[in-house]
């Protein structure tokens, strides 16, 4: 479904692929108006001839008029063009991310600085199922690079690092990336059965991007829309897109795509938030709320005990202090978590007073509006 933002006196153009030139069209957006932009420009791959494989069929190279520049020059300034263009349209902490290949994403990285942007990260995406190197003169191309970068040094950029986490089974999200191409269902054909663009993204790589930088309800814009992968998945996960192609045959492919795509239902979407994220509960408010008494006595898996105050605070044999403090002195330790490290009886049982904080937050989400 299309729906459209004013910013001043321009309309943004949410959910719609745009067709025209990229740095023009990005030019002719209200500024300040998108939360995350994914890029992934032409590569000037600077192939000389057809490459064909040991049994002397042509390999489906890029070797599209959109990839080839007359020089490196030409090359730098339209990478200057465009990510002014693109810079502009960020949020004060907004950021961008960029795909390369050897070709070009050392180019794009110091164009990058040069305009102010603020690199965050540079991700190997590693491919399980790369294109052999067929000449046998070099090493196997098996990756690709981004570069993640904000606005700003100073800017406050979406990072739900708990949610990449919780994708990596509960292991931190690091810079390697293995993804598989492309291939089977996923690759979009044309009617003559070839490859509808030669570079598509495989979605599971914008699904990581996605999920770990931006929120249900941002802007995500693509100036180099091509099949829609951007689209499709900021679609399913609740992201507004704006997508810019030029090219008429990419476009169709990506609108019949689209079509056939449907957004999660809102519980899909809900990812794990940060924990430094989630809305601070004082001790003291579990007290005074009644759920815990003053003179109650709250327990330790290994047996130590300390009794709660009026204020908030506990009382041990020989400390007071918060619930943080007092579980520090009795473990001879520089710091203890209160929340994990107390637990209260209920019916001969030990329970977190963690249960308390958690219920108080739920009441302080359902207070909040959606």
């Amino acid at each position: 479904m299309t729906k459209t933002i004013t910013k001043g006196a321009v309309k943004l153009p949410l959910n719609e692929i745009i067709d025209g030139d990229c740095i023009e069209v990005m030019r002719s957006l209200p500024a300040e108006s998108v939360d995350l932009i994914f890029a992934d420009p032409p590569y000037n791959l600077q192939l000389r001839g057809d490459l064909h494989r040991p049994d002397n069929s042509k390999v489906d190279a890029v070797d599209d008029h959109w990839d080839q520049f007359d020089s490196f020059k030409a090359y730098d300034q339209f990478t200057k063009d465009w990510l002014a263009a693109a810079r502009r349209l960020l949020k004060p902490n907004g950021a961008l991310w960029v795909i390369g290949s050897y070709h070009n994403v050392f180019r794009m990285g110091a164009e990058l600085q040069n305009q102010g942007f603020w690199i965050l990260n540079d991700v190997v995406w590693r491919k399980s199922n790369p294109m052999p190197n067929f000449r046998g003169k070099r090493f196997t191309n098996a990756h690709e690079t981004l570069i993640w970068a904000s606005k700003s040094e100073a800017g406050k950029y979406t990072f739900n690092y708990e949610a990449l986490k919780a994708l990596n089974e509960g292991v931190q999200m690091r810079s390697d990336w293995v993804i598989p191409l492309c291939t089977g269902h996923e690759r979009l054909k044309d009617e003559a059965g070839d490859k509808a663009h030669p570079t598509q993204k495989p979605e599971a790589l914008l699904h990581r991007i996605l999920v770990g930088t931006t929120n249900p309800g941002d802007v995500v814009l693509d100036p180099f829309f091509g099949t829609g992968t951007t689209g499709a998945v900021a679609k399913m996960l609740g992201r507004d897109f704006i997508g810019i192609e030029r090219e008429a045959a990419y476009r169709e492919a990506a609108t019949k795509r689209l079509s056939k795509i449907r957004k999660f239902d809102r519980e899909a979407l809900e990812v794990s938030a940060s924990k430094r994220a989630e809305p601070r509960v004082p001790f003291g408010q579990v007290v005074e709320r009644g759920m815990l008494r003053p003179g109650e006595e709250l327990y330790s898996a290994r047996g130590q005990r300390a009794k709660v105050r009026a204020d908030g605070t506990l009382i041990g044999n020989d400390i007071k202090g918060s619930i943080h403090q007092v579980g520090a002195h009795l473990e001879g330790a520089p710091s203890c978590n209160g929340w994990t490290y107390w637990h209260f009886k209920r019916d001969g049982k030990l329970v977190s007073i963690d249960i308390l904080r958690q219920q108080i937050r739920a009441e302080m989400d359902d207070t909040r509006p959606h």
